[in-house]
C-alpha cells in the first residue's frame, strides 16, 4: 500500500494543498485576496515535467499533463496525468484526475507497474472542503518575481503561506498548473522543461478499486 500513497499525495503536493486531493473549491470567498485557485492552466495536450527534491531521499522526475476533456456533473472536466516513479528501473506509476476549473474533483484513476488501472472512490466531506478552504486562503501573493529554472526564465507570481512553510512561483506560460517553483519544508519542485503533445497512459480497462486485490503481489514482468 506503501505505492498507493504515493499518487493521491502527488496530487495535493501539485496542487499545493495540504489536506489532501479529494476536496472541492468551488464557490469560495477570498475576500477579496489574489486566489491561488486560479493557477489551474489546463491545455489538452500540453504539460511540464517538475525536478522534485525531498529531505533525504533522492530526486526524481515528475511529469503532469493534460490528456483529455470529460463532462461532469459540474461542467467541463479535464483529465490531469502524473507520472512518476514506480517499482524498479524505469518503471513508472500513472495517476489521473478528472477536475474541472474550479477544483471540483470527480474521479482519481491509477496504475502501478504490473498491475491493471483502479479507479479510487471520490466522496468528499463537509470537513474536507473546509479543510481546503482554510488551506488555500492562507496563501497570498506577496509580488512578482522573475525567476530562472531548467525550463527558463519566466516572469511569476510569488505566494507565500501565512505560516511561512511554503513558497510558489507560478507564470500563466505554464500548464496545467501555472506552477514554476514550489519551496516547502524539506522538499521542492522546479519546472524541468514543458510538454506538448502528451498522451493518455492509462489505456487499458478501469475497474473499481479493490484493496485484497491491490495487496497480492504483481505477476513479474
Amino acid at each position: 500500500m506503501k505505492r498507493l500513497q504515493l499518487v493521491l499525495p502527488a496530487v495535493a503536493c501539485c496542487l499545493c494543498l495540504a489536506s489532501g486531493a479529494a476536496a472541492q473549491l468551488g464557490g469560495m470567498n477570498f475576500f477579496s485576496k489574489p486566489n491561488i485557485a486560479d493557477i489551474f492552466k489546463p491545455v489538452v495536450g500540453q504539460g511540464a515535467v517538475y525536478q522534485e527534491t525531498s529531505e533525504g531521499r533522492p530526486g526524481h522526475e515528475m511529469e503532469m499533463s493534460i490528456v483529455g476533456k470529460e463532462m461532469t456533473p459540474s461542467g467541463e472536466g479535464y483529465w490531469m496525468e502524473m507520472v512518476m516513479p514506480g517499482g524498479q528501473g524505469d518503471q513508472k506509476t500513472y495517476g489521473k484526475v478528472l477536475m474541472t476549473k474550479d477544483f471540483q474533483f470527480t474521479k482519481v484513476i491509477f496504475q502501478m507497474p504490473g498491475r491493471g488501472a483502479m479507479e479510487m472512490p471520490m466522496t468528499p466531506s463537509d470537513k474536507d472542503r473546509t479543510q481546503m478552504k482554510q488551506e488555500m486562503a492562507k496563501y497570498t501573493q506577496v509580488g512578482t518575481e522573475t525567476i530562472t529554472v531548467p525550463a527558463g526564465t519566466f516572469s511569476c507570481a510569488h505566494w507565500k503561506k501565512d505560516d511561512g512553510t511554503d513558497e510558489v512561483w507560478t507564470s500563466d506560460k505554464v500548464t496545467p498548473l501555472a506552477m514554476v517553483k514550489q519551496v516547502g519544508k524539506g522538499r521542492s519542485m522546479v519546472l524541468v522543461r514543458q510538454i506538448t503533445g502528451a498522451q493518455d497512459h492509462i489505456t487499458g480497462p478501469v475497474t473499481p478499486f479493490d484493496p485484497k486485490a491491490f495487496a497480492q503481489r504483481p505477476p513479474r514482468q
